[in-house]
C-alpha cells in the first residue's frame, strides 16, 4: 500500500470497479478472523456481514451510488451496543447480554453501509491497559504474541494491525484508543469531548469517555471521524458545534505551525521511544514547523485527578449491575442484599472490583470534600493550563506511551505500574481536547512506537493535517498477516 493512500479509499475503488465483490471481500476477512490466534474478537457476526455485503453488491450491480464506507468491513469494541448482537464488555456480568438498540456511532456507520464483522475483545468494562482483564481471555499483540496489545481497546487495535478489520471503533477514557494504537502500530484518534456520541456505549466514566476510531492510516481516521462526528440529541453531552470536514484539509500545508514539546513528557520514557519522538520533532522542524520546548508541570497532576474522578464515576456506573435488571445473576441467594452481593462478587473481575472499591471510598461522605471535590477543582485548573498553552502553540507533541508493548503479567503484583502506561494520554481526557497517536518507528525488537499529537478543542482538522503530513513522508504502518489489499 502506498503511503499516501488510505485503506478505506483503496477498498472503495476496488469494490466500485468490480475487481472484487463485497461478498468475496467480507468472506476473506471472516476467513482470516477464523484462522487468527490473537483472540481479537469475542463475537463474529458472520451471517449479518454476508447479508449486508450482498446488498452492497446489488447496488454496485445496478450502478447505484456507493458511499465511501459502504461495503467496508469493520468491527466494534464490545462496549458498543449492537441490536440483536451480543455486547459483553469483556465481562462475565454481560456474557449473554443482547441489546435491543444500536449505539449512535454504529447506527450512523450501519446507515452508511459499513459492514460489521463482529465485536472486538477488550479489558473488562474498559478497565485496563493491557487487555488481560477480559473474561474471554487476553488478546495477543500481532507484532509479538508474547506481548500485550495495550488496552482497553486491545482487541480493536490488534484487529486493525493484523488485517482482520479495516477499521474499528474503540473508547478512550484515559488513553484506551491511543495507547493500544501505539502498542500495535496503528492510528488512534480521541476527538474533542462531545464530538462523537456516547449514546449506546456502555459507560466507564461518563465525563472522561471518548469514542474514537482505530485505523490503519490518518486518512482513514479522517474519513471515519467525519462520518460519525454528528450531533446526537440522545446524548446530553453531544455538542451542537458545527464540525469541520477534516478530509478536505488533510493535504494543506503546515508550514509555520507552532508545536510545543513539554520537557517532562519524556520522564520515564525508554531510550528507543525518546529517539523516535526526537526524530519526529526534527522532521517537523525540517519542513518548517516552529518547535519550542517548555515545562508543563501541571501534567503531573493528571494521573491522581484521573484516578479519583475516574474511579468515582466507575463506582456509580457499575451500580446498575445488580443481578436484578439484566446481566449475570447469582444462582443461589437468601435475600435481595445477598443476591446483589453474590452477583457482583461472582460477575466482576478483580480489576473491576478494585476500581469500584476505590471509587466507593472516594464518594464516601467523609472523603467527598477532601478527594472528589478537590479533584474536580484540579481538573478545571488543568483545563485552564491547556487553554493557556494553546494560546502559544497550535499542537502539543509527546510520546503516546513511555515504552513499547510490555509482556503479559507486567503489572500483576503492582497495579500502579500498569496505570502509569497511560501517563501521557490521561491529561487529554481530563481536559477533553482532541489527541491522536500515530506510528513513528520501531524499537530493536520490531515493536511499534507511538507519537502523540494534541490540539485545542474542535481543531481536529489541524490535528489530522499535522498527523497526515508526518505519515505521508514517514510511513511506519504495516499489516501483520490478515487480508492484504
Amino acid at each position: 500500500m502506498r503511503n499516501n493512500v488510505g485503506l478505506i479509499r483503496k477498498i472503495h475503488d476496488i469494490l466500485v470497479s468490480k475487481k472484487i465483490s463485497c461478498v468475496e471481500l467480507v468472506t476473506s476477512y471472516l476467513n482470516e478472523i477464523e484462522k487468527s490466534d490473537i483472540n481479537a474478537f469475542i463475537t463474529v457476526s458472520k451471517k449479518e456481514a454476508i447479508e449486508a455485503a450482498r446488498k452492497v453488491d446489488l447496488k454496485i450491480k445496478n450502478s447505484d451510488d456507493v458511499g465511501m464506507l459502504e461495503g467496508i468491513p469493520m468491527s466494534l469494541k464490545d462496549n458498543f451496543s449492537t441490536k440483536d448482537i451480543l455486547t459483553t464488555c469483556g465481562s462475565k456480568m454481560l456474557e449473554n447480554y443482547t441489546p435491543v438498540y444500536d449505539a449512535t456511532a454504529w447506527k450512523i456507520l450501519k446507515n452508511e453501509g459499513a459492514i460489521l464483522l463482529g465485536k472486538n475483545n477488550q479489558d473488562e468494562f474498559a478497565m485496563g491497559s493491557s487487555n488481560e482483564t477480559s473474561y474471554f481471555g487476553p488478546v495477543k499483540n500481532p507484532h509479538d504474541k508474547n506481548k500485550v496489545p495495550g488496552g482497553s481497546s486491545g482487541g480493536s487495535s490488534a484487529a486493525v494491525a493484523s488485517g482482520l478489520s479495516v477499521f474499528t471503533l474503540g473508547s478512550d477514557t484515559g488513553g484506551s484508543v491511543r495507547q493500544p494504537a501505539s502498542f500495535c502500530g496503528v492510528v488512534g484518534l480521541k476527538a474533542t469531548y462531545g464530538a462523537i456520541s456516547r449514546y449506546g456505549v456502555v459507560p466507564l466514566a461518563s465525563s472522561l469517555d471518548h469514542p474514537g476510531p482505530l485505523t490503519l492510516t490518518v486518512e482513514d481516521s479522517s474519513i471515519v471521524f467525519d462520518t460519525i462526528s454528528l450531533h446526537d440529541p440522545k446524548d446530553a453531552t453531544s455538542s451542537q458545534i458545527k464540525r469541520k470536514k477534516t478530509f478536505e484539509y488533510l493535504k494543506e500545508d503546515i508550514y509555520g505551525v507552532k508545536i510545543g514539546v513539554p520537557r517532562n513528557c519524556f520522564d520515564g520514557s525508554n531510550e528507543h521511544v525518546y529517539r523516535a519522538v526526537e526524530d519526529a520533532i526534527k522532521f517537523y522542524e525540517k519542513i518548517g514547523a516552529k518547535i519550542s520546548y517548555f515545562d508543563f508541570p501541571e501534567l503531573d497532576l493528571s494521573m491522581p485527578v484521573y484516578c479519583v474522578l475516574g474511579r468515582a464515576e466507575t463506582a456509580s456506573s457499575m451500580a446498575r449491575f445488580d443481578g436484578i435488571r439484566y446481566g449475570y445473576r447469582a444462582k443461589t441467594y437468601n435475600n435481595v442484599d445477598d443476591l446483589m452481593t453474590k452477583t457482583r462478587t461472582e460477575g466482576f473481575g478483580e480489576e473491576v472490583k478494585r476500581r469500584i472499591l476505590f471509587g466507593s471510598y472516594v464518594l464516601n461522605f467523609g472523603y467527598h470534600e477532601s478527594l472528589y471535590n478537590k479533584a474536580q477543582n484540579l481538573r478545571k485548573f488543568i483545563k485552564d493550563q491547556f487553554n493557556k498553552k494553546f494560546e502559544k502553540f497550535d499542537i502539543l507533541l509527546t510520546p503516546t506511551c513511555p515504552t513499547t508493548a510490555f509482556e503479559f503479567n507486567y503489572g500483576k503484583d503492582d497495579p500502579v505500574k500498569m496505570y502509569l502506561a497511560d501517563i501521557c494520554t490521561v491529561p487529554e481526557n481530563i481536559s477533553g481536547v482532541p489527541s491522536i497517536s500515530i506510528p513513528c518507528g520501531y524499537d530493536p525488537n520490531n515493536l511499534p512506537i507511538g507519537l502523540q499529537l494534541t490540539s485545542n478543542d474542535w481543531s481536529e482538522d489541524l490535528l489530522l493535517r499535522v498527523a497526515y503530513k508526518y505519515e505521508s513522508e514517514n510511513f511506519y504502518v504495516k499489516i501483520i498477516g490478515g487480508v492484504q489489499i
